[in-house]
């Protein structure tokens, strides 16, 4: 798998992002824009920009750690090495 920055929509509410390692999946329905992944990573959450998430910006420990401080869940990611 190539890394990329361009979003794919898995739905109408889901988008998935991917540095090649990992894959952010962002849930719209649940985000509650609290601003917690702009703050922890603004390299990556970049939200006047399109696409919005930059993985290829940091490095995917950075990523993780950041997603799993999402309050709402409206961020979640799996490695793409996992099954």
């Amino acid at each position: 798998m190539s890394a990329s920055t361009d979003d794919k929509t898995i739905n109408n509410a889901k988008r998935s992002y991917t540095n090649g390692e990992v894959t952010i999946i962002w849930d719209a329905q649940k985000c509650q824009h609290s601003g917690n992944c702009i703050k922890h990573n603004p390299a990556v959450f970049r939200p006047k920009e399109r696409p919005w998430v930059k993985p290829l910006n940091s490095t995917t420990e950075e990523i993780i750690k950041t997603v799993e401080k999402c309050p709402s869940g409206a961020l979640t990611c799996f490695l793409n090495s996992d099954p």
